[in-house]
């Protein structure tokens, strides 16, 4: 028999992330502008060692906007495989996190992110890869219809 702590080093390695799924009254998209990367995406990040996705989610938008919201239903599981500066596959977690009249009160962490803003999926798409955008559209399908949506890694660009 194998020793637990050996069989668990052998096992290959994921990393995970959750993020909170938020739009204004009219339906569109808080996405924030990280200063590390080129592109936008969700206020969230990576689970900590000990936390659920959940908590994650609820702690990454306290941190990065000051942002303290229900954490609802899944919205969105993402498979992403490695990509650019990642070598890991990703596990994505995209909860629905309610509606906001606007960004009032929302503090921007300085340290990771640039600016936010609300968009369309149309006024999003040359903000977003394709798999984010994909992600987008995949959020607005689950939360309309009450369910929840799995992507797979062949939804990169």
């Amino acid at each position: 028999m194998i020793p637990a702590e050996a069989f668990y080093a052998g096992l290959f390695k994921v990393a995970a992330a959750a993020a909170g799924f938020v739009t204004d009254p009219s339906g569109r998209v808080l996405l924030v502008k990280p200063g590390y990367r080129d592109h936008w995406g969700w206020p969230g990040g990576h689970v900590d060692e000990g936390e659920s996705p959940e908590e994650a989610c609820h702690r990454e938008l306290a941190e990065e906007l000051s942002l303290v919201r229900p954490v609802g239903r899944l919205l969105v599981v993402h498979w992403v495989p490695p990509i650019d500066d990642r070598p890991v596959p990703l596990v994505h977690f995209l909860f629905d996190c309610g509606v906001v009249e606007d960004g009032a009160g929302m503090v921007l962490q300085e340290e990771e992110l640039e600016d936010y803003g609300f968009f369309t999926a149309e006024q999003a798409a040359p903000l977003l890869p394709a798999y984010l955008l994909a992600r987008l559209t995949a959020a607005e399908r689950a939360r309309e219809s009450g369910t929840t949506e799995y992507l797979g890694g062949s939804v990169l660009e």
